[in-house]
């Protein structure tokens, strides 16, 4: 199972069930929601806190920019009995008539092998980048019940920021992609390959095809807030082993 190198967690620490965002800023805007939360992390700024929900054991953790960052954060929750790891993050999107603010719901994520994907699975093979389908026909349901506008559909998951041009626009939308991002294709692989179950909520925060402007943390605030509640709703409402 090993034992966490890069966060200060223990299975006396960390609930079974956790919210993993990018953004520092994120997570304390998260936690704000938890009854009684505790500072469980600092160590390499993946702050961590503890706390409740409706009285259920929720963990927000901040994950850093892309899947090497981020796998640590995923696997290190998973060394301490995390079950359940959704992403809260961020997206571009890339169809016309997404706004700031609008939910993305990934139902898989495509990636681009190589990189650290490569070194998991050790061949040019093209695995599985799914979600849990219990987690998402949870979040779905907790998105229609708060009335908040939802897109579910396959994301791209990039390591490079600012790689994009029209043609990786062209390319992924004609494969039925409506968003891009950078984390969400490694949490489902190492979810599947880990026996933990995963899913993924992600706010638009800029658009790859209309002028939209980036939002930053505050300028998501009042979406943060309201998709927060229906997640934490959502991740309550998984049944775990």
């Amino acid at each position: 199972m090993g034992k966490p190198i890069h966060m200060t967690i223990s299975p006396e620490t960390v609930a079974k069930r956790a919210i993993v965002a990018g953004d520092p800023a994120r997570v304390e805007h998260i936690k704000e929601l938890l009854e009684d939360p505790k500072l469980v992390n600092t160590q390499r700024a993946f702050i961590t806190y503890t706390g409740t929900y409706r009285g259920v054991p929720v963990t927000i953790a901040a994950h850093g920019v892309g899947f090497p960052s981020s796998a640590i954060v995923f696997e290190e929750l998973s060394m301490v009995g995390s079950k359940l790891i959704v992403r809260f993050g961020t997206c571009g999107a890339m169809v016309p008539g997404m706004r700031i603010g609008d939910v993305v719901i990934p139902t898989g994520a495509a990636y681009y092998p190589g990189g650290a994907y490569y070194q998991y699975f050790r061949e040019w093979t093209c695995c599985p980048a799914v979600p849990s389908f219990d987690v998402v026909r949870a979040i779905v349901d907790e998105f229609e019940k708060a009335g908040i506008k939802h897109f579910v559909s396959p994301v791209v998951s990039s390591d490079a920021f600012y790689a994009e041009d029209p043609e990786f626009v062209k390319k992924w939308t004609s494969r039925g992609v409506i968003a891009v991002e950078m984390e969400c294709a490694g949490l489902f692989s190492l979810g599947l390959a880990k026996n933990v179950k995963t899913g993924a909520v992600l706010l638009v925060s800029d658009s790859l095809v209309e002028h939209l402007g980036y939002a930053k943390a505050e300028e998501l605030r009042e979406y943060v807030s309201r998709a927060a509640r229906a997640l934490l709703e959502a991740v309550i409402k998984v049944k775990l082993d």
